[in-house]
């Protein structure tokens, strides 16, 4: 309700940096943890937005930066100043990347959340035989089931809601249950044994994350990357002490930062083959910017449903 639309001057670029013609840009559940501030901080006021797409139209200097101008990109925010969520972005040229002439705006602005989580977190599963997931039916949890499908991995998948269960069912996945129901942690439990589940992804936290826990094999390892139940993880303190279990988290930020520009673009180019396929994101509605306050409540109430783009 802080959220407000204002025209401003169109910012310029410095060293380094690149202007960029905003396309459209997505709201992720990354974006509206930043909105409640419970995710990372930027000083006050700014205009939010993690990722989006768009023509480079200048640049401040640097070779890289003069080598975009003209190209269609993906690109991120900076990790200070103003975000995707304006029809002008300034950012630094190593936050772009360039689009394939097979990829529309549309789906190179929703390229790098989503489909470079779901990459990363599948390359820690390499020998895994099983993995479990939560927030299954959003557009992360999905790509992380055809992902999984395609390098033979069987899945478990945690929905909320019943039809959420059908829809995964759809995309060939192996085992789908719904937290909702009277048995979830018994079922959860017995298949994970007769998986041999190992790994977990939790987008989720709260009591959830204890659950998954203690339904993985022991020596278990759960990775944390999301906390939508906005609580504390409760975990019971056996599960480390006795069965060697572990958790971790996982920040797509801290992950890239990580690797060298060379590994970066490699997986980019593989990403940009796979997102109209594996690592496909549907869109439940283009907005325009005229509405754009309005449209996180409308993708706050329907995210498995798809995307909503800024446009």
């Amino acid at each position: 309700d802080k959220l407000v639309i204002e025209e401003r001057p169109v910012p310029r670029p410095h060293a380094g940096e690149v202007l960029i013609c905003m396309h459209a840009s997505p709201i992720n559940p990354s974006d509206l943890a930043f909105l409640r501030g419970v995710y990372f901080k930027k000083n006050l006021p700014v205009v939010p937005g993690i990722e989006g797409s768009g023509t480079v139209v200048a640049a401040g200097g640097g070779l890289f930066g003069r080598m975009l101008v003209g190209r269609r990109v993906a690109c991120t925010a900076p990790n200070e100043g103003d975000g995707t969520w304006a029809e002008y972005l300034v950012t630094p040229a190593q936050n772009c990347m360039p689009l394939r002439r097979s990829i529309s705006l549309e789906h190179g602005a929703m390229l790098v959340v989503n489909p470079l989580t779901a990459w990363s977190l599948l390359a820690m599963a390499k020998r895994a035989r099983a993995i479990v997931q939560t927030a299954a039916a959003g557009a992360l949890g999905k790509m992380i089931v055809r992902l999984a499908r395609q390098r033979g991995l069987v899945t478990i998948n945690i929905v909320r809601r019943e039809e959420q269960v059908a829809t995964l069912r759809a995309l060939g996945a192996e085992h789908v249950l719904n937290s909702s129901d009277a048995d979830f942690e018994t079922r959860l439990f017995e298949i994970c044994r007769a998986e041999d589940a190992r790994l977990a992804f939790d987008a989720v936290g709260g009591e959830m994350s204890g659950k998954l826990l203690s339904a993985l094999s022991n020596g278990g390892r759960l990775i944390i990357y999301g906390g939508l139940a906005n609580q504390p993880c409760v975990i019971d303190p056996r599960m480390f002490i006795v069965a060697g279990k572990s958790v971790e988290g996982f920040h797509l930020g801290r992950a890239m930062r990580h690797l060298r520009v060379g590994q970066r673009l490699n997986m980019v180019r593989h990403i940009q083959r796979a997102l109209g396929r594996e690592l496909q994101s549907d869109i439940q509605a283009r907005v325009p910017f005229a509405e754009a306050v309005q449209a996180i409540p409308q993708y706050t109430q329907n995210m498995s449903t798809g995307k909503v783009l800024l446009m």
